[in-house]
């Protein structure tokens, strides 16, 4: 395993108080781990240097062609000190998954594991510990090439930048309001929409800023092709409760492999709780909410963790759902994950993982 070398900043920044609220993705700690790639070479020069802005030539590949990959997980502090990251094993699966699709070579996982534990262990001081806050870390690579023209770059850059943040609803757990998107669409099967790249979220910003000006929190996409199959919100991957089955659309290359999707599936498995995942349309959703076969409808994702669904809106039809309250299930299952996360839970094995 190559050495990573650090470099430490002379200029410390300011910590949020701990009274402070907390944005989302606005504050970042004072150091970065960073790579670099070059066809023949492979990835070199790991280190962990003081955050800091990037100088690019203006051809350089990212900036005209897309070719981009990120992550998004979170570290924890526990109660007896102890700082925790959840399954991030399946994130770095997921980066390498996405980097196959984007023709971006990918990052050896123990190099991407290493380079993550040694940046979290140093900035550990900066992980808040109110309730509902964690440490976001972004991992992401961009293709630096200067060149203008349509291929793969033959060099690129991995970083990894923290930030702690508060929740990512300002309602916290209060139920959000959903848009059923039915004019746009963002992805289709052979297309990149499973990959976590940039542009699969600024196909979705058009729809987000209609959704916005009407009062809804986030997007549900439908299938690309028929338009009637559930398919993602654009943060979260989505569940519905109807008459006791939890149902999640089935993964079919334009969704994003969630990694609190997958854990709260598992969870309901280990509880005896049906899981179907599977093709569920639209119209089957409308006729579940109108009949009260809708017990409860929420979203998972690293950002929100899991997120209760108050009201769904299509066309011009706005369905409640579980009297805007969050569903007994949903907080079970928040309260399971976020209590493997902070430590209170033992969870399956290696979905907690320590840094030291």
């Amino acid at each position: 395993m190559q050495t990573i070398r650090i470099e430490r900043t002379t200029c410390p920044k300011e910590k949020p108080g701990k009274d402070n609220p907390l944005a989302f993705g606005t504050i970042f700690t004072d150091h970065m781990f960073e790579v670099d790639y070059e066809e023949g070479k492979g990835w070199y020069d790991p280190r962990i240097v003081p955050y800091h802005s990037l100088s690019l030539d203006p051809s350089a590949m990212v900036f005209h062609y897309g070719q981009t990959m990120f992550e998004g997980l979170k570290a924890y502090k526990a109660a007896d000190g102890r700082v925790l990251l959840f399954r991030p094993d399946k994130n770095i699966e997921r980066a390498n998954r996405s980097n196959r699709r984007l023709c971006i070579p990918e990052i050896p996982p123990e190099l991407f594991m290493d380079g993550l534990m040694k940046l979290v262990d140093m900035e550990k001081d900066w992980i808040p510990t109110k309730p509902g806050t964690s440490l976001y870390i972004r991992p992401f690579i961009i293709a630096t090439d200067p060149f203008l023209g349509v291929r793969p770059s033959n060099t690129y850059k991995f970083m990894i930048i923290l930030s702690p943040v508060g929740a990512y609803y300002e309602s916290g757990l209060d139920p959000v309001k959903i848009w059923i998107e039915d004019d746009y669409v963002r992805a289709v099967r052979g297309g990149i929409g499973e990959a976590k790249t940039g542009g699969n979220y600024v196909a979705s910003l058009a729809s987000q800023v209609k959704a916005h000006e009407a009062g809804y929190a986030q997007v549900l996409w439908l299938d690309g092709i028929e338009r009637k199959y559930i398919e993602e919100v654009g943060a979260m991957n989505i569940f519905f409760k109807i008459n006791g089955v939890v149902v999640t659309p089935m993964l079919n290359g334009s969704i994003l492999p969630g990694v609190t999707r997958a854990s709260a599936i598992e969870l309901c498995k280990q509880w005896g709780i049906p899981v179907e995942e599977r093709r569920i349309s639209v119209d089957e959703v409308v006729k579940a909410a109108e009949s009260g076969e809708m017990e409860e409808c929420f979203g998972t994702g690293t950002a929100a963790v899991v997120s209760p669904v108050g009201e769904l809106r299509y066309e011009n039809e706005k369905m409640a759902i579980g009297g805007n309250k969050i569903g007994e299930l949903t907080q079970r299952i928040y309260d399971t994950i976020t209590g493997i996360q902070l430590g209170e839970i033992e969870g399956p094995e290696g979905w907690s993982v320590e840094v030291k």
